[in-house]
């Protein structure tokens, strides 16, 4: 009997060896399936190139912001339009949703996911439960109480209406600093030392330090059409142009630099939780502001040395039609259609299939603005980074700007023009758009159409 059972461990052994593809090096086999990045809705696929960045039209400011520089850029995605109001309002409905959810789950445990049904885990703090809907004409006292907090107070009412408090919409969210924690060197009381991955003192004891929490309100600015213009009759824009349908399909104005992050990390958690919960492990990368180079890469539509994203020299077409809403001649401003802004895709796209990539509204980026930045930079993939805090100097929460838009003549729409503003502004010609970075080839792809070198 005892031999038996040696043997049958023998054979257990031996069996668990063959297991292993015969000793051979072959990797980590993971179950699932294999990866695959569809296209994100609404985006349009950008390949990796190299350009000359910098280079169009004459400097006619003569600045000296945008020298000329060879730079590559990796394949990503690009929203083909602008964030609209229509898609900033679900972004503003989810907050709101969210702070309603958690005051009735003071009143009805019904919102509120409190363990998870599997594991019977407790949640700390509970999960909201999305689909217990909100009765927002509710007659129950107590319910009618709890959403008494996000509406405006009954004294400050205008002729009675009851409205959502814009102020009380805060949405938190983290993000970790990477650069923080690849810093090269650290202090070590006098001496200075190399810090690799094992002897990085910070990052290895705290991780914590490295993941920055905020707290931002996302309701947009919807005075900026008054205060950016105090001498102009704007008020039907500044009532209207957010909230109200006609304006659905309008690029989504006065939100200034850390909102439109904002936006980014939860459109990434949206995405991102829908594939969780349909156990996809194909998890997609996040949504982020272009960079400065991909944007320029992408107005450029493929096209070397040119000024403007549908390649040619000129603002019109051959049959005299302006090819972008911006401020043309001296201040005509409806003669390319519109006074102010106008739909997103009213124009033809460039080659990219990107549309208003000149004019409409400007567009913010991720990079911090220094004028020299294009000379301290890599040469792929260029980034120029600052994280300013709210209490720093003004100068240095300059974030580029691109695109030009409805109030700017011709030179500010050319895709090699730089301008800035600073992070915590918003503006009522500023709107943007975000990117999805590349992390394999698509289905049925000619990987030899991947890319493009000028």
């Amino acid at each position: 009997m005892k031999k038996f059972v040696l043997l049958c461990l023998v054979a257990v052994v031996f069996a668990s060896c063959t297991s292993t593809n015969h000793g051979e090096l072959v990797g980590v086999r993971k179950k699932s399936k294999p990866f695959y990045q569809p296209d994100p809705y609404g985006m349009v696929f950008v390949p990796m190139g190299s350009y000359t960045m910098g280079v169009g039209s004459q400097d006619i400011t003569a600045s000296n912001v945008a020298t000329a520089k060879t730079i590559s850029v990796s394949s990503f995605y690009m929203d083909e339009t602008e964030i609209t109001n229509n898609e900033y309002r679900e972004f503003v409905y989810y907050v709101r949703d969210s702070i309603a959810r958690r005051l009735l789950g003071e009143v009805n445990q019904d919102f509120l996911i409190t363990e998870d049904p599997k594991t019977g885990e407790m949640y700390d703090p509970p999960h909201l439960n999305w689909k217990e809907k909100i009765d927002w004409k509710s007659d129950e006292q107590d319910v009618r109480d709890a959403l008494e907090e996000i509406f405006i107070p009954k004294e400050e009412r205008f002729y009675g209406r009851k409205e959502i408090d814009a102020r009380k919409l805060i949405f938190e969210y983290f993000w970790i600093d990477l650069h923080a924690a690849a810093k090269k060197e650290f202090r070590d009381g006098a001496d200075y030392h190399n810090a690799s991955f094992a002897d990085r003192p910070q990052g290895m004891t705290d991780r914590s330090v490295y993941i920055i929490t905020e707290t931002i309100n996302v309701y947009p600015d919807t005075l900026a059409w008054i205060h950016d213009y105090a001498y102009s009759f704007n008020d039907p824009l500044t009532e209207k142009y957010f909230w109200h349908q006609a304006y659905d399909n309008y690029p989504v104005v006065g939100v200034n630099w850390n909102q439109a992050r904002a936006f980014c990390v939860w459109r990434t958690n949206k995405i991102t939780n829908y594939n969780l919960s349909q156990r996809n492990a194909s998890i997609p990368s996040e949504f982020r502001l272009p960079t400065e180079a991909e944007w320029e890469w992408a107005a450029r539509g493929g096209n070397h040395l040119n000024p403007y994203p549908w390649g040619g020299p000129y603002t019109r077409n051959d049959r005299g039609c302006l090819l972008a809403n911006f401020k043309p001649l001296r201040g005509n401003y409806i003669s390319d259609g519109g006074s102010s802004t106008v739909i997103v895709g009213h124009y033809k796209p460039n080659d990219w299939g990107l549309y208003d990539m000149a004019g409409n509204v400007a567009e913010w980026t991720s990079s911090a603005y220094d004028p020299v930045s294009y000379n301290i930079t890599w040469d792929l993939n260029p980034e120029y980074v600052y994280n300013a805090k709210a209490n720093e100097s003004p100068v240095m929460k300059r974030k580029v700007v691109r695109g030009g838009s409805w109030k700017d003549i011709a030179h500010y729409i050319q895709v090699n023009t730089r301008s800035y503003e600073y992070q915590d502004t918003a503006k009522c010609y500023i709107g943007f758009r975000c990117v999805q970075s590349y992390l394999g080839r698509m289905k049925g792809d000619d990987p030899r159409k991947m890319s493009r070198v000028y």
